[in-house]
């Protein structure tokens, strides 16, 4: 099994500063497991809301819940929203008698938190999948190639890819309308694997409904759906104060690079390294690590019409800092890098390459192994 210690520790950590801690994330990404390995090591009650006597035993929650001590884990709480109402009373008693710690697989919102109704007494964690530090640098084109779905990786690349398979189907025909979300299946396939062709571009809703037959207002309502139910990220657009005309529009990714591949019908990574997509694949796939490495920051891009672009852009201790991400084992300064430095103000600009050595190209611009960055040192580096 792997040892998952950084996500652990951040639940830990929420789970001593507030009452109600919410660990979200996409189906078979290692909620229960991550959080049934907690609730082990202390006195603690599980309600997992997909089994029927547990359904049952929640039927009146006050009543099932307001006795219980400890840790209290709810799981698949997205079933039951009517529960967060009684969560407040319970968060809000003296001494705190327990501790509760819910998981949904979507967004906070589709979960039943997007409310203000436990505001100031929840903490929300989002887990995603496996990060580089719980398998190792020398795993990273695995990681890459198979995503990073605990089971998607550990499986031998053709069962990985079969398992990959089953999971976009029952999460297309089960999942999604356990969610909410009404769409068929087929259709929604169909327009999940558009999606992938479009991964690491910008969102354009008239070409892609000309290419689907459906109509702008539809589409958009599938993108947010895939984006609710945490497999699909729609990174925004950051507007600086300056005369270039700006691109307006997200960048789209499909946040798992398994699910990608196997939407594209890539096997394993030597098909991977030959097709088109490569480059788009291996900028999707640092951002998301990068996301863990930091927590989830608020990331951006900048991209203006004239086509200078930034794939990512943050600011970290109040400074604004620039990431490219390249995969070439000779990174560049290019005319669109000084564009983003000077439109910008970046304080550094950081290109993130799949290459062994870290150097300087002047004294703001480093390229930096993405091996090094996606891991603590890395995290170091990006705050330094």
């Amino acid at each position: 099994m792997i040892d998952r210690m950084a996500d652990r520790k951040r639940v830990q950590a929420a789970l001593r500063r507030a009452p109600v801690v919410l660990v979200v994330g996409p189906r078979q990404v290692g909620k229960s497991t991550l959080v049934n390995e907690i609730a082990a090591d202390t006195k603690s009650t599980v309600f997992d809301l997909e089994n029927p006597r547990h359904v049952a035993r929640l039927e009146d929650p006050l009543l099932a819940l307001e006795h219980l001590t400890g840790l209290v884990v709810i799981d698949e709480a997205q079933h039951a929203p009517e529960l967060f109402p009684v969560l407040r009373v319970l968060a809000d008693r003296p001494n705190r008698p327990a501790t509760f710690l819910i998981l949904g697989s979507a967004a906070p919102d589709l979960v039943g938190l997007g409310s203000e109704t436990l505001a100031g007494r929840v903490e929300i964690i989002e887990l995603s999948g496996l990060r580089l530090t719980d398998i190792g640098p020398d795993q990273i084109d695995r990681l890459w190639s198979q995503g990073g779905l605990p089971l998607a990786y550990n499986n031998p690349p053709t069962d990985s890819a079969i398992w990959r398979d089953s999971y976009i189907t029952t999460f297309l025909e089960r999942d999604l309308p356990q969610l909410g979300f009404r769409i068929p299946a087929t259709e929604m396939r169909r327009f999940w694997t558009m999606l992938a062709h479009y991964h690491a571009q910008t969102w354009n809703g008239a070409e892609l409904s000309r290419a689907a037959g459906l109509s702008e207002k539809v589409l958009r309502r599938y993108l947010d759906a895939l984006t609710d139910s945490l497999v699909v990220r729609q990174l925004q657009p950051w507007f600086a104060n300056t005369k270039k005309r700006l691109v307006r529009s997200p960048k789209i990714y499909i946040r798992d690079t398994g699910v990608l591949h196997r939407l594209l019908s890539l096997d394993n990574i030597e098909s991977l390294l030959n097709h088109p997509k490569i480059g788009a694949s291996w900028e999707g796939f640092v951002i998301e690590q990068l996301a863990l490495v930091l927590d989830n920051p608020s990331f951006y891009f900048w991209a203006t019409h004239g086509g200078a672009e930034l794939d990512v852009y943050l600011e970290l201790n109040g400074k604004p800092l620039g990431i490219e991400i390249k995969r070439t084992s000779s990174p560049k300064l290019t005319p669109s890098m000084r564009s983003a430095i000077d439109t910008l103000g970046l304080h550094r600009l950081i290109i993130a390459y799949p290459g062994p050595d870290r150097f300087s190209l002047t004294p703001t611009v480093e390229a930096v192994p993405v091996s090094t960055l996606l891991t603590k040192e890395g995290r170091d580096i990006l705050l330094a």
